[in-house]
C-alpha cells in the first residue's frame, strides 16, 4: 500500500530559509548591532512566514516558481541588510543558503512522515523534531563554515564564482523538484516515497557539491594570498640585503676619508684648510651617530630609508630602542619596518609642499610590550577595510598585501596591528608582547 506523504508545511520552509540565513549573518561582520539586529531578524521571520502562507494557494507551476524566486529575494534582503558584505558576496551566500534550507525542510519532513505516515503527531513532538533537526543541521554547517571563515570578514568572491554557484543551485533545484512538475522524465519519481527520496538526496548532494566548491575557492584564495605575502617578505628581505651592501660600501668610503684627513693634517697647517677638514670630520661623526638603534637589521633599514628620503626631500626622524626587537626574526623585521616605511614614503612623495613631508618612527617599551609607531603626514583621506587601509592603486588584486604581511608577521608574536588617521596624520601602531626570557634594560 502506498504511503501518502503530505506536502511540507509552508511555515516549515520559511523557518528553514530564515535559519539558513541566520548562519550566514552570524559568520560575518554586522551592519546592524544589538536591538536593531534582533528586531530585524524577528521582522524578517514574520515576513518570510507571512509570504509563504499567503502564496500557498498559488498552485500553478509558473506561480510556484515565482513564489520561490520571491522567497530567495527575501533571503538576499535579510543577509544584505544585516551584514557588511558586497552584493556579490550576499548573492553567493543566499544561493547556498537556499539549497541548505531546501535540504533542511525536506529532510525533517521526510523523517516526520516516516514515523507518522497518516496521523498527526502531538504539537510538542512536531516542535521538538523541528528544533532538533533544524538545529542539528545548522550547527553542523556553522562548524564547517567556521573552519574556513574564522579569520575572514567577507568572502571577496569573484563574479565567475557567483555565476557558477547560481548555475549549480538552479540545476539542483530543478532536478530535486522535477517530479512535482512531471513524472514523465528519466529523473522523476512516480511514487510519493520516490519523490521525497529524490528531493532529499539531490538537495544533500547539491549541498555537498556547493560546500566542496566553497572550500576549493577558499583554499585557492588563501594560497594566493599567502604566496603574495611571501613575495612581499622576500622582496623586503632582498631590499635589506642590498641596503646592507650599499651601506657597507659607504662605511668603507667614510673610513677612507678619515685616513685622508689625517694625511692632510700632517702635510699642512693652513687655518682655512683645517677648518674645512674639521667640518668634514664632524660630518663623518654625524653620519656615524645616526640610526644606531642597537639592532643591526633596523640600523640598515633606517639608514637606507633615510638616504632615500634625503634624496626625495622627506624628513625621516626616529626615536628607536632597537634592542627591544632582538627577539624578532630578520625576515619579520624587514616586513614590518620595510613595508611601513615604504607606504609612508609613497604617501609623502604625493605631497607638493616639501615642508610637510614628515615621517616619524618610534620603538619603546610599554608595560611588557614593544610599541612600534610609524607616523606620517597624510593629506588624502584613507579608506579602511577590516582594520587596514585600502590600497589606492588601480589594480587592487595585485596590491595591498604589504599591510597584510605586516599584520601576519605581528600576529606570529602574539601582537596586534592598528591603523588610524586623524588631523592629516596617519598612524600605524604595532603592539607586541615581550617574551619573558627577553631582558629589557
Amino acid at each position: 500500500m502506498e504511503v501518502v506523504i503530505r506536502d511540507i508545511p509552508r511555515i516549515y520552509t520559511a523557518l528553514a530559509e530564515w535559519s539558513a540565513c541566520l548562519i550566514t549573518i552570524i559568520m560575518f561582520r554586522k551592519r546592524l548591532q544589538g536591538v536593531k539586529l534582533y528586531l530585524t531578524a524577528a521582522v524578517m521571520l514574520v515576513v518570510q512566514v507571512a509570504f509563504m502562507d499567503l502564496t500557498k494557494a498559488l498552485n500553478s507551476n509558473v506561480m510556484w516558481i515565482l513564489c520561490m524566486a520571491g522567497a530567495v529575494a527575501l533571503m538576499f534582503t535579510f543577509i544584505f541588510i544585516c551584514c557588511k558584505v558586497k552584493v556579490v558576496d550576499a548573492i553567493y551566500c543566499c544561493a547556498r543558503d537556499f539549497i541548505l534550507a531546501e535540504f533542511m525542510a525536506s529532510f525533517e519532513w521526510q523523517i516526520y512522515c516516516f514515523f507518522w505516515p497518516a496521523a498527526e503527531a502531538p504539537v510538542w513532538v512536531r516542535g521538538l523534531l523541528l528544533l532538533v533537526t533544524y538545529g542539528g543541521i545548522c550547527l553542523i554547517m556553522y562548524r564547517l563554515d567556521r573552519l574556513h571563515l574564522s579569520e575572514r570578514d567577507t568572502l571577496n568572491v569573484e563574479i565567475k564564482e557567483v555565476v557558477s554557484v547560481v548555475v549549480i543551485v538552479v540545476i539542483i533545484f530543478i532536478i530535486s523538484n522535477l517530479s512535482f512538475v512531471s513524472a514523465n522524465t528519466p529523473f522523476s519519481g512516480m511514487y510519493n516515497e520516490e519523490i521525497m527520496n529524490i528531493r532529499t538526496i539531490v538537495d544533500f548532494g547539491g549541498l555537498a557539491i556547493l560546500y566542496a566548491y566553497f572550500v576549493q575557492c577558499s583554499e585557492f584564495r588563501t594560497r594566493t594570498e599567502l604566496e603574495a605575502m611571501q613575495n612581499v617578505f622576500k622582496n623586503q628581505y632582498q631590499q635589506y640585503q642590498q641596503s646592507k651592501e650599499s651601506i657597507d660600501i659607504i662605511n668603507r668610503k667614510y673610513h677612507d676619508f678619515k685616513h685622508q684627513i689625517a694625511a692632510l693634517r700632517a702635510e699642512t697647517d693652513i687655518e682655512k684648510k683645517n677648518a674645512y677638514l674639521d667640518e668634514m670630520e664632524q660630518d663623518i661623526k654625524d653620519y656615524e651617530a645616526q640610526n644606531k638603534t642597537g639592532n643591526q637589521v633596523l640600523d640598515t633599514l633606517l639608514t637606507s630609508k633615510s638616504l632615500y628620503c634625503s634624496r626625495k626631500h622627506i624628513s625621516l626622524t626616529n626615536v628607536v630602542d632597537g634592542k627591544l626587537l632582538d627577539f624578532i626574526y630578520t625576515m619579520d623585521l624587514c616586513s614590518i619596518f620595510g613595508n611601513a616605511l615604504d607606504n609612508a614614503i609613497e604617501c609623502e612623495q604625493k605631497i607638493k609642499d616639501r615642508a610637510k613631508r614628515l615621517i616619524h618612527v618610534s620603538v619603546s617599551a610599554q608595560k611588557g610590550f614593544v610599541l612600534i609607531c610609524v607616523e606620517n603626514y597624510c593629506e588624502e583621506p584613507v579608506v579602511f577595510k577590516d582594520g587596514l587601509p585600502v590600497t589606492s592603486k588601480m589594480d587592487k588584486s595585485m596590491h595591498g598585501y604589504g599591510m597584510k604581511s605586516m599584520r601576519h608577521a605581528t600576529q606570529k608574536y602574539g601582537g596586534t596591528l592598528t591603523a588610524s588617521q586623524s588631523n592629516n596624520w596617519f598612524e600605524l601602531k604595532i603592539l607586541i608582547p615581550i617574551p619573558e626570557e627577553t631582558e629589557v634594560k
